[in-house]
């Protein structure tokens, strides 16, 4: 069986900056163990696989060990396929996961807008294996759905962080959000989930579900710049709308190619 995969850097507007995620269209899905092993296989922070359905289109998301619960770069990634590969004509994709619910897209210019749920997420002691692994103790510790945030006092302290990532893979957790006030954004960030088999996430849509509403509360804000500050960066616009968020951002095709798989 062939396969149309496309490989899309999302949350950027030129190739080899922001997060690369692999697409696949398909007409109905594979079973779950051949969707790992191509996630796998592509070894991306994750690989989205997408199937139409009546009146949206339903989502999945790997990482190269796991299917995680939700992804905003995979899911730009493959709104960006539909609008530019796959002839979509609408300013607005609605995605539905078995995991998270309904997930839209949109698009304005060459934006796209992602409106994902809020994260809800409270203040927690800070784990002594976190401050051990991240080799610096952060002002403020929140657990959220999926993962721990940490927050700082600089940008500096953010950059400057090498984490230990076996310690921080003892964690029962998805992943930790480590965050502080930006020079150039209302704040940045960056992410490490070796439990999801991402030692450091280029650009994490999904923790902007997290660091919205905090960064929003703290800057008496709702619209927030923020800048993922990975080796690759990311620039996303962050909209905090009460229970959803709107994250917006671009995203490149680097790649189309086919695969062949036996079903």
């Amino acid at each position: 069986m062939k396969l149309t995969m496309y490989q899309v850097d999302a949350f950027t507007d030129k190739l080899f900056g922001g997060n690369p995620a692999a697409v696949c269209i398909l007409n109905s899905w594979l079973n779950d163990e051949l969707m790992q092993q191509i996630a796998m296989e592509n070894n991306l922070a994750e690989t989205a696989f997408v199937v139409k359905a009546v009146d949206s289109y339903h989502i999945r998301w790997f990482t190269p060990t796991v299917e995680v619960d939700l992804c905003g770069h995979a899911t730009l990634a493959a709104a960006h396929v539909l609008f530019n590969h796959c002839n979509y004509t609408g300013d607005a994709i609605l995605f539905f996961s078995h995991r998270s619910g309904p997930l839209e897209v949109g698009r304005k210019g060459a934006e796209l807008i992602l409106d994902f749920p809020t994260d809800t997420y409270e203040a927690v002691e800070t784990p002594a294996i976190l401050v051990q692994a991240l080799g610096c103790t952060p002002t403020e510790t929140y657990k959220g759905k999926t993962d721990f945030m940490a927050v700082y006092a600089t940008e500096q302290e953010i950059l400057d962080i090498k984490p230990d990532f076996e310690l921080l893979n003892a964690l029962a957790c998805r992943g930790v959000i480590v965050t502080a006030p930006g020079l150039s954004g209302d704040f940045v960030s960056r992410f490490f989930g070796p439990q999801s088999g991402i030692n450091e996430d280029p650009v994490t849509g999904s923790a902007h579900t997290t660091l919205t509403p905090y960064w929003s509360a703290r800057l008496g804000k709702t619209e927030l710049n923020a800048i993922q500050v990975s080796a690759r960066k990311g620039y996303l616009k962050c909209v905090h709308l009460g229970n959803r968020v709107a994250i917006s951002g671009n995203a490149v095709t680097y790649m189309v190619g086919e695969i062949t798989v036996a079903r």
